[in-house]
């Protein structure tokens, strides 16, 4: 395995050299399998001859090179609005470092914002919206949005990448579910205490359900533009899906990405495009969240993949789970928790090593390629003891 060198018309992209293709430019996209698919193969619990490795949020802002970036863009927005910056930033991670897949570099909350929510930013807040649905005539006027229309940027930025990929690893696209959306659309922004959004599914669930409805539909047309646009795996992102109760997970969260799930193409050029689901705190309900369809389940760092794998057998490949806080730990140790996750799953197929969450920003950068490279030197030397 190397670091990615990728191929375009102006020359070579490295993680010294940026330069990138045209927007739009959809003719030369390279549609074959990747060289390095590992990542595709351990998806459908096809062996591999070691473990592949990606992480969430593996663009971000630990890197000094994606700070100088989001600089030069100016605003987060602006640099996920941007297709030539976008994928500048997706590629820098893998110039780092020997991951055998790409993401999309965007923002969960694209799709409630082409909704007509208006997301802003605010300085030490995180995401907001202007327009939070509050009254019942908002909500039955939402709408899901063309994403050839509204969201036709992610759509470039998908492209581009690809393209500069140049057949190396596969690209990973991603939504939110359609509760992590609705939370954020009712709630206005984070929130603590899901005061706002819980009061709404108990007091008025039709209301809810029909946030959920327009949502899940918003979410199957994006994913399925990813896809077109380029996307050869897909992820469904429910990050707070693990704040509900069983009962209200099984009718709120569950249903609405069995619904996505179900909607998504499952093959492109001949391929089949893989889909992930990951509900963070939902361990809990892992055996339910394995039958929904998907070819896959994420896991956050609470429970032990081990018997995650016992409770799903042969039903779902599994992604994870290193806590993101042991990369603040020194190297060695970082070293040694990312061998228990690997011998936590043993040499069977159907494991993508990544964190049970996204990376933090003050993540220092060498430790990332410590468990980058242990995963992968381990995951070998496991498959080779059997």
């Amino acid at each position: 395995m190397s670091k990615l060198t990728v191929l375009n018309p102006s020359g070579p992209v490295t993680g010294d050299n940026h330069a990138l293709l045209p927007i739009g430019w959809k003719r030369g996209l390279d549609v074959s399998r990747p060289k390095n698919d590992t990542f595709l193969r351990a998806l459908l619990r096809q062996p591999t001859e070691y473990t592949p490795v990606w992480l969430m949020r593996q663009a971000g802002r630990y890197l000094p090179e994606y700070c100088e970036t989001r600089k030069r863009a100016g605003s987060f927005l602006q640099l996920c609005k941007s297709p030539a910056m976008a994928c500048e930033v997706t590629l820098q991670p893998l110039a780092r470092y020997d991951l055998d897949a790409a993401i999309l570099f965007s923002d969960i909350l694209t799709v409630p914002d082409a909704m007509g929510l208006g997301l802003y930013f605010a300085e030490g807040e995180g995401p907001r919206f202007e327009r939070p649905l509050r009254e019942e005539w908002e909500i039955r006027n939402l709408f899901a949005p063309d994403p050839h229309v509204e969201l036709q940027y992610v759509m470039d930025a998908v492209a581009e990448i690809r393209r500069a990929l140049d057949g190396s690893v596969p690209l990973i696209g991603f939504s939110g579910s359609p509760w992590t959306l609705a939370c954020y659309m009712v709630e206005g922004g984070s929130s603590d205490d899901y005061r706002k959004v819980k009061s709404m599914a108990y007091s008025r669930p039709d209301l809810m359900h029909h946030i959920l409805s327009v949502t899940a539909d918003a979410v199957v047309k994006y994913l399925n533009a990813q896809i077109e646009a380029g996307a050869q795996a897909v992820m469904v992102f429910d990050s707070w899906g693990g704040v509900l109760s069983e009962a209200a997970y099984k009718e709120f969260s569950l249903p609405y990405l069995e619904r996505v799930v179900s909607g998504l193409i499952r093959e492109r050029d001949g391929e089949r495009v893989p889909s992930i689901v990951f509900t963070k705190g939902g361990g809990l309900w892992l055996e339910s969240i394995a039958g929904i369809g998907s070819d896959a389940v994420g896991l956050d760092w609470t429970m032990d993949i081990g018997r995650a794998r016992r409770l799903v057998g042969d039903k779902v490949a599994l992604q994870g789970n290193l806590d993101p806080n042991v990369l603040f730990a020194p190297p060695e140790v970082v070293a040694a928790e990312t061998r228990k996750v690997i011998d936590a799953f043993g040499a069977h197929p159907g494991h993508v090593f990544n964190l049970g969450h996204g990376i933090s920003q003050f993540t220092p950068p060498e430790n990332v390629a410590v468990m980058v490279d242990t995963a992968h030197e381990h995951s070998r030397i496991v498959r080779a003891q059997g």
